[in-house]
């Protein structure tokens, strides 16, 4: 199966990237940065998930290199933290473009090759953020409850083709995003390091981070076989948060 994964080049998407490639998959990432996509030592295309053009030419390269696309996996994302009141409509758009209009941009880009298989996996990776609300990142929380309306409305929409199209939604993520979310924290409250990232686990039934691994490991269930009746789920990997 040849998967494209985004946001290839470090954190959840990176180790989704190395599980698929373990499981003997083909493997295609995808980023901005190309030093960190090239360390990943995979087939890798450099582009920006919210210019469609772009993306389309990285998509096109990907089918030459390694042939049609049969899974992608929508990773690439960003989250930035600001009081509501402190917003601007600019802000806002930010946010909605490389968490919502990135999906949009990369499953747009994958769709003729499943359709042409009549078969294949689209699989958002969104955030307890899409499930329900957080202070102090409202912007990324409506994006990311776009992706999960996306979701399900594509899922009904391609319910009778074969292709299948679900979210993973992972609370907070031990990540180079999750480092920056708490040197936020520390940097505008004073707190200590541990009481900042103590301030976010605590959300977690679990009283911890998710890990990378774990994401991964739902992300390839979702390829498996045994998730072909799985289509249009919002999959929470929060330890009983949601």
């Amino acid at each position: 199966m040849h998967v494209v994964v985004t946001g290839g080049g470090s954190g959840v998407g990176a180790d989704v990237a190395q599980t698929l490639a373990a499981s003997h998959h083909a493997v295609t990432i995808i980023g901005r940065t190309k030093a960190a996509l090239a360390a990943q030592k995979l087939p890798h295309q450099t582009c920006d998930v919210t210019d469609a053009a772009a993306v389309e030419t990285a998509f096109a390269a990907a089918r030459v290199e390694q042939g049609p696309i049969e899974a992608v996996i929508a990773n690439a994302g960003a989250a930035h933290s600001v009081p509501f009141h402190k917003m601007d409509v600019m802000d806002l758009q930010a946010m909605t473009d490389i968490n919502l209009v990135g999906v949009f941009n990369v499953w747009k880009a994958a769709l003729p090759d499943m359709q042409a298989a009549k078969a294949g996996r689209m699989i958002a990776v969104a955030s307890t953020a899409g499930l329900k609300g957080y202070p102090y990142v409202s912007g990324y929380c409506a994006a990311k409850h776009g992706v999960i309306g996306l979701t399900r409305a594509l899922a009904l929409e391609l319910a009778h083709t074969g292709i299948t199209v679900n979210a993973v939604c992972p609370g907070f993520v031990e990540t180079p995003m999750l480092v920056r979310s708490i040197d936020t924290i520390v940097e505008k409250t004073g707190m200590t390091r541990e009481d900042a990232a103590r301030s976010l686990s605590s959300s977690n039934p679990q009283k911890r981070f998710v890990q990378t691994g774990e994401v991964a490991s739902a992300v390839m269930w979702l390829l498996s076989p045994a998730a072909q009746a799985v289509n249009g789920h919002a999959l929470s990997l929060s330890g009983g948060e949601i």
